[in-house]
């Protein structure tokens, strides 16, 4: 069937052009519009008959009449991400996962997480701080993170923060890479003179200094790129642990914060007492010793002019 129609539509091209031929036979008064009109139509039934075509085609094939649009290329953003969870948990329950966490890194490998920095201040009674930074393979950051979200409430912790964070780099990344090319082809220029030997001894060494600084450059830009590079590649995860009373309306609350204050009241006022001993009373006894003097030395002279001569 669609063969059929496929050759009608052929047909009917034929029969139109042979017509217009006709026409153009019959009316020789404008020629001109005769061959445009018969262009205009054999252009039209050409169209339709490749249309039919495309249908039949695509029909046969079982596929969309939708013609199918090329695929774009797109540059995937580059983005180095920082992941940072934050714990709360009692001072002695901090030291326990934060080694299950380091042991949760450990166990995927050195090419998926490396530990790089682990640290724990305070002690027991007190309040308790601990810090743990991780560099993660970016593809199983989120997995990851999830293992370590498992990991804190089997231990009873109470998740008090999650943030994700990312920076785009490729912008940086596409620009180290133009400027290392250029570099790298200027090195190339200046190595092809040096070989050739040709300019005066000044020349020479100028362009051997010229090397060296090109060189520099692009080493520099090189260390750059891999540092970029590496912070797309691996993620930042840091976890923070941290003691603390949450925050309620109950009624020893506000009974501790006076209890509290009062103790700092008290503590300003014996600080004051010691000051007004250091300080006050030393001057306050000079100047008791200095009148008790100055008397003395009024009552000896009255003395000596009630004396008879």
């Amino acid at each position: 069937m669609k063969k059929w129609k496929l050759s009608a539509a052929i047909v009917f091209a034929v029969s139109t052009l042979t017509l217009a031929a006709c026409s153009d036979a019959s009316d020789a008064s404008d020629p001109a519009a005769s061959y445009t009109d018969a262009s205009a139509d054999i252009g039209y039934e050409a169209e339709m008959a490749a249309a039919e075509m495309a249908d039949a085609q695509t029909a046969d094939a079982g596929g969309s009449a939708i013609p199918q649009l090329a695929d774009i290329g797109v540059n995937v953003p580059k983005l180095s991400y920082t992941y940072e969870y934050r714990w709360r948990m009692a001072a002695e329950e901090i030291g326990s996962l934060q080694r299950r966490h380091a042991s949760l890194c450990e166990q995927q490998g050195m090419g998926a997480c490396q530990i790089l920095g682990m640290t724990k201040t305070g002690e027991e009674a007190d309040e308790v701080q601990g810090v743990l930074e991780m560099a993660v393979a970016s593809r199983q950051a989120r997995a990851f993170g999830a293992l370590l979200e498992d990991e804190a409430q089997d231990a009873g912790a109470e998740q008090i923060a999650a943030e994700i964070a990312s920076e785009e780099l490729s912008k940086r990344i596409v620009d180290t890479e133009a400027r290392l090319r250029a570099r790298t082809e200027l090195r190339d220029r200046l190595m092809t003179a040096l070989a050739a030997q040709r300019g005066t001894v000044e020349e020479m060494v100028e362009a051997e200094r010229s090397v060296a600084r090109v060189n520099e450059e692009i080493d520099q830009a090189r260390s750059w790129l891999t540092e970029m590079e590496g912070r797309v590649a691996y993620s930042r995860i840091t976890v923070r642990y941290e003691t603390g009373v949450p925050i309620t309306n109950d009624f020893l609350t506000p009974v501790q914060s006076a209890v509290g204050a009062l103790g700092s009241i008290l503590g300003f006022m014996f600080a004051g007492l010691i000051l007004i001993g250091s300080v006050v009373l030393p001057i306050g006894l000079i100047v008791w010793g200095i009148g008790k003097a100055g008397r003395r030395m009024a009552q000896g002279s009255d003395l000596s002019a009630e004396t008879p001569a």
